[in-house]
């Protein structure tokens, strides 16, 4: 079995299949998708007592399109900052999700839920439209033309260049890409779990933001289809995970939870909201090489986790 997820790595040393392999991310470029990402975040921004009106935005991983970004500035943000590793968003499928996506929030589309996206997380209580936050005077200033207009530009010259609202940055590296202390709110999807140099991307999210903004990050902590049980990927040796990753310009981390909220608080961050997804269905300590084998035992059986966390002032 492990056999297979070998040869998966080994055949990204081949350019042409590594390129084929490369092609899309999934989950973005579906527009009811991205909707349904932001105002999950949003709504529970609201609950943990956090700003739901954002002035700047910025994602870590958005893959396939700049959706969720899109939905951001549909609500009334002024700029939204996008980081990837690999480019795989364009600016013609960011257009037709745009305009799908006006079209939602004009029509204050319920929020897509279990039944349309099962897998997708963190929960909600209530699926209805947001209306509590998201006003009618509030969307008709965000959705007035000449605004739309100015962010149908901005996805024209989403380099950053002139009056765009939208900055797309890829590959990014570079902390001092954003100005420090001018981002009200990062966010990302099932992106952290897949960034190698963890205490680094925290420690860059606390420069960014503002005193008392927040992050709010969905971290899917399972094998990504390398195993057959959730945290298999816990069990192979670092030669093996080596093999198994071969020349993809990343795959997993392969970090508990334990590790991101010890991150978090260590980079200056206080925690309001910490929702495990509990799976007890994986892999038993016994059966977990030894660099894994004294994880917590609330590690051994954490899925997923959505946290929401404010940057100390």
């Amino acid at each position: 079995m492990i056999a297979r997820y070998i040869v998966s790595g080994l055949i990204t040393y081949v350019p042409v299949l590594r390129r084929i392999l490369s092609r899309r991310t999934g989950g973005t470029g579906s527009t009811r998708y991205c909707y349904s990402v932001w105002l999950r975040h949003l709504s529970l921004a609201h609950k943990n007592g956090l700003n739901t009106a954002p002035a700047t935005v910025a994602e870590l991983g958005p893959g396939d399109s700049l959706g969720i970004g899109l939905a951001a500035l549909l609500s009334g943000a002024e700029r939204y900052w996008a980081f990837d590793i690999v480019r795989y968003a364009d600016t013609g499928e960011n257009l037709i999700v745009f305009d799908e996506l006006v079209e939602l929030f004009r029509n204050r589309e319920e929020i897509p839920g279990p039944d349309e996206f099962p897998m997708l997380r963190p929960l909600l209580d209530d699926y209805g439209f947001p209306r509590h936050i998201l006003t009618d005077e509030r969307l008709a200033a965000a959705l007035e033309d000449g605004r739309l207009d100015r962010i149908r530009q901005s996805i024209l010259a989403s380099d950053g260049s002139g009056d765009s609202m939208i900055e797309y940055q890829v590959p990014w590296s570079d902390t001092d890409t954003i100005a420090p202390g001018t981002v009200d709110m990062i966010y990302s999807q099932a992106v952290l779990e897949h960034i190698d140099e963890l205490a680094d991307a925290y420690r860059a999210m606390n420069l960014w933001l503002a005193d008392g903004g927040f992050v709010s990050h969905q971290i899917d902590l399972k094998c990504h289809g390398m195993g057959e049980r959730w945290n298999d990927h816990w069990a192979y040796s670092d030669l093996v995970w080596r093999l198994i990753r071969g020349n993809r310009a990343y795959l997993l981390n392969r970090q508990p939870h334990s590790v991101h909220t010890e991150l978090l608080q260590g980079e200056g961050f206080d925690i309001v909201c910490d929702e495990r997804v509990i799976d007890d269905s994986g892999l038993v300590r016994e059966a977990l090489p030894p660099r894994y084998r004294d994880l917590p035992d609330a590690d051994l059986v954490t899925s997923d986790v959505f946290v929401q966390a404010v940057k100390r002032g």
